[in-house]
């Protein structure tokens, strides 16, 4: 009881109110934190994005954004304990596409028990290198959960350049949206905290082209769109592949790793091909 009254009476003179609490000094610097945003893909509790908003909250992520909710009054959940606003400036769009068009780092995830993983695929204590290394380079990272009944589809993963598993029982790998949120962003707000500290306690000199931005999501569909048009133009295989050719072509522009430079030149080479193919002769009959 001594000690409360002094650390209440210290408070009352002032003293070391500028300070943070010791188990705050860990978590990510806020203009980090403004660089990762949670997706959450159709979900239809309201109670659930709200209990995610109160996860982001907790850990000071304000970058939120739901495609095609089925609820439209989500905004109103009375679960944002702590985060009406959050849930009120949350973005609101049509496609996933849309959602993460400006990120230039997507993360899926997911539980692969019922799934084979088309990306490549980071436990959820190591992502937090990945994640520290892409904000090192200015890029923004955005973290998807799929809906509550079955998770991301194999559509909705074809825009993510890795799919995160949290690790759960066998017996139970499914978790609800709200706390799988919550576990996803307190490892990203402790251990990427972490990280920079060892990586500004070893500097080293980085590979020529690292420390230029990645690029966007919304710019890689853009290079497979020309991409697309370049072999349709070329013939390059059957109209019933055009599908199975656009999911693939999405996944291994995200495999390359490209930087926003490297993205541009292949994208002007694309559209210098596919402006020849369209003005070349065409073959005699």
């Amino acid at each position: 009881m001594i000690l409360g009254r002094s650390i209440c009476a210290e408070n009352r003179t002032g003293q070391n109110l500028a300070s943070p609490p010791h188990y705050n000094i860990s978590l990510l610097a806020e203009g980090q934190r403004d660089s990762i945003e949670v997706v959450l893909v159709s979900p239809r509790n309201p109670l659930n994005i709200g209990a995610a908003a109160r996860a982001m909250a907790n850990f000071g992520f304000r970058r939120l954004k739901v495609v095609s909710p089925f609820e439209p009054t989500w905004r109103e959940a009375r679960s944002a304990i702590g985060a009406p606003q959050l849930l009120l400036d949350a973005v609101e769009s049509a496609t996933l596409a849309d959602s993460v068009a400006s990120a230039t780092l997507v993360i899926g995830t997911g539980t692969l028990t019922h799934r084979k993983a088309e990306q490549r695929v980071a436990s959820l204590p190591g992502l937090a290198p990945l994640v520290s290394s892409e904000l090192a380079r200015g890029g923004h990272v955005a973290v998807v959960f799929g809906p509550e009944k079955h998770g991301l589809t194999r559509e909705d993963l074809s825009y993510c350049h890795l799919l995160v598993e949290i690790p759960t029982d066998t017996g139970q790998p499914s978790m609800n949206l709200g706390q799988a949120v919550a576990v996803c962003l307190y490892e990203l707000a402790v251990r990427c905290a972490a990280a920079d500290s060892a990586a500004s306690a070893e500097p080293v000199i980085p590979c020529p082209g690292t420390e230029i931005p990645s690029a966007t999501s919304g710019g890689l569909d853009l290079l497979a769109g020309v991409v697309e048009e370049t072999m349709l133009e070329a013939g390059y295989s059957p109209s019933g592949m055009q599908e199975a050719n656009r999911h693939d072509l999405r996944l291994l522009l995200r495999r390359l790793g490209l930087n926003r430079h490297d993205m541009r030149r292949i994208l002007g080479l694309f559209r210098r091909i596919l402006w020849r193919l369209r003005r070349a002769p065409a073959p005699p009959r």
